[in-house]
């Protein structure tokens, strides 16, 4: 069957231009973009003098971050004109380890949204982490089979690749023998070292929190991705990146978004909006999301409206607003008018599902569990950064002779990680500044990369009982004051994901985020969001694991004392 699409600007990926043109479409492919007229399909679809645009890609997004199943974040993404993803499963992956990627695939088969994958390069993400498997280079081998595993995830242990450790080499050269790119994660990564990282075969970054950063890893051959996400929005600060010296090499990627982010501002859509009321021309913000996205993973026929492209088309109203009124995915109308197509649900094997929905081997805490046994006056303490995921190292004097060093004045308030995953016991506790809260605690089970429960609070009493409420759901986040519950997220599915609907879902978010807002946490700062990172012991410069305290510029364990 041929579809006309008519009377359109079809925005050209190739050239920058817009063209006064149909586009003909047979099957699933683009068989001709020109003069062609009613005769020459079965169907016609006269655009009125709307945009085509490529399908969105979203080159760098994690699923799991976004607390919805794939299903779900298609239905979110779709009417956002998001047509494809490539996604990095490494958070249920550090869970559930292969099983947890096996879900993913399962999960994402023959939904009308395209997924593809990295294999996960880092689980657990450093030698400091607890997670609930290890994946070495061997048993990543077996993934490349899948045509829907397009590269090798984000290589987060850059010490590893700067020491020369074997397992991490033999995952990037894997990578390579396989043909596929070999993902990035280096922030603030430069000069020699940065060499010898890009040297050891890493295709790209997303961890630029400046312009000359980016500019630095252009010029030694890596791509950018200019990352605009719930907690870290970079695009900003990266702008210049849109000059014709650069912006050829870049691509726009959302890494961790939220549901109720999703849901009220948009996908990669909301990026090029975003682009253009910076003054940015919408129409490389559409290249770098569509063309160079398909282009740096190796995906022949998708990012263009072209002859012999796969049929995965955006319509807008404007391209300024990027209003989207209609989409194509592989030659078949998946949204009119705003309205998208119901689709069937994948089916998921039960004991990926068993295995995905059984996560957690801990006992309850105690009020105990939460004393600081390290008294010492001056401490190490972790600063958060608003609208980004590195935090600041400061040392402060701490009075434990009241409130066990918290000190609500000052802002300082503790914070705890506890291992989930094999009941070892392990938990590191010391002080966190920045969130704002006055009362409660807020506690989860996503906290990157590995997955254990995070819990800040004001009070010993009300992290014991908000950790406890994340080990009776099976994983979520949850919101305490007073011994008492005032919001609770349930996300069963390895301790990420929802089983509810986008809409329910994005609901549960917008509730524990306001939560927490109401008991003191400024809004320029996402809690759950800032509090997730906190654990990742590869973004600079001081975080928290199971082991305690992780100085992640010198990469060591370090103690509360200074």
């Amino acid at each position: 069957m041929k579809t006309l699409l008519k009377n359109a600007w079809v925005v050209n990926v190739f050239t920058d231009e817009l063209n006064n043109q149909n586009v003909l479409i047979e099957d699933e492919r683009i068989i001709g973009v020109g003069d062609y007229d009613d005769s020459d399909a079965d169907f016609v679809r006269d655009l009125k003098g709307k945009f085509i645009c490529p399908g969105l890609i979203d080159g760098h997004i994690h699923i799991e971050s976004t607390m919805l199943i794939p299903e779900e974040l298609a239905k979110v993404c779709l009417p956002h004109g998001t047509t494809s993803i490539v996604a990095d499963p490494h958070e249920i992956a550090n869970v559930c380890g292969l099983d947890g990627i096996r879900y993913m695939l399962a999960a994402s088969e023959n939904i009308p949204m395209d997924v593809f994958f990295t294999a996960s390069s880092c689980v657990p993400a450093t030698p400091f982490d607890e997670a609930g498997a290890e994946l070495h280079a061997e048993d990543l081998k077996a993934l490349y089979e899948n045509p829907r595993v397009v590269g090798l995830a984000e290589m987060m242990n850059y010490p590893g690749v700067l020491m020369k450790d074997p397992d991490v080499l033999a995952k990037i050269a894997d990578a390579g023998k396989n043909g596929k790119v070999v993902d990035g994660h280096a922030p603030m990564l430069s000069g020699r070292d940065l060499d010898a990282y890009v040297s050891a075969g890493v295709n790209s970054d997303h961890e630029c929190s400046t312009a000359e950063e980016a500019v630095e890893k252009l010029g030694k051959g890596q791509y950018i991705m200019i990352r605009e996400g719930t907690a870290a929005r970079n695009l900003k600060s990266l702008l210049p990146l849109f000059d014709q010296k650069y912006n050829h090499r870049c691509l726009l990627v959302t890494d961790d978004r939220h549901p109720a982010d999703l849901l009220n501002q948009g996908h990669i859509d909301n990026i090029i909006r975003l682009a253009s009321e910076y003054g940015q021309d919408p129409i490389i913000a559409i290249r770098m999301a569509s063309l160079q996205a398909a282009e740096y993973f190796g995906l022949k026929g998708y990012g263009a409206v072209a002859p012999g492209y796969i049929a995965n088309l955006t319509v807008v109203n404007d391209l300024n607003h990027f209003h989207v009124t209609d989409v194509y995915t592989h030659g078949k109308e998946v949204v009119k008018n705003e309205t998208l197509t119901a689709f069937d649900s994948p089916v998921i094997p039960d004991e990926l599902r068993k295995k995905a929905t059984e996560s957690f081997h801990v006992d309850y805490l105690t009020e105990e569990d939460f004393k600081i046994r390290e008294r010492k006056s001056v401490c190490r303490v972790i600063e958060l950064v608003p609208g980004e995921l590195i935090t600041n190292e400061v040392h402060l004097e701490i009075d434990f002779d009241s409130h066990d060093g918290i000190d609500l004045e000052r802002d300082i308030l503790k914070l705890a990680v506890i291992e989930r995953h094999k009941g070892t016991g392990h938990k590191g506790i010391g002080f966190i500044k920045g969130v704002g809260m006055k009362e409660g605690a807020i506690a989860s089970s996503v906290s990157h990369d590995s997955h254990n429960i995070i819990v800040i609070g004001t009070n010993d009493y009300d992290m014991m009982v908000a950790a406890n409420r994340i080990i009776e759901m099976q994983g979520g986040n949850v919101v305490v004051k007073n011994g008492e519950d005032i919001a609770r997220m349930p996300l069963p599915i390895a301790g990420l994901m929802s089983d509810y609907s986008a809409k329910d879902t994005a609901n549960f978010n917008a509730r524990v985020r306001n939560a927490v807002y109401e008991l003191g946490t400024p809004r320029n700062v996402e809690p759950f969001m800032n509090m997730a990172f906190v654990s990742l012991p590869v973004i600079p410069n001081l975080k928290m694991s199971t082991q305690g305290l992780i100085d992640v510029v010198n990469f060591q364990r370090v103690e509360l004392k200074v």
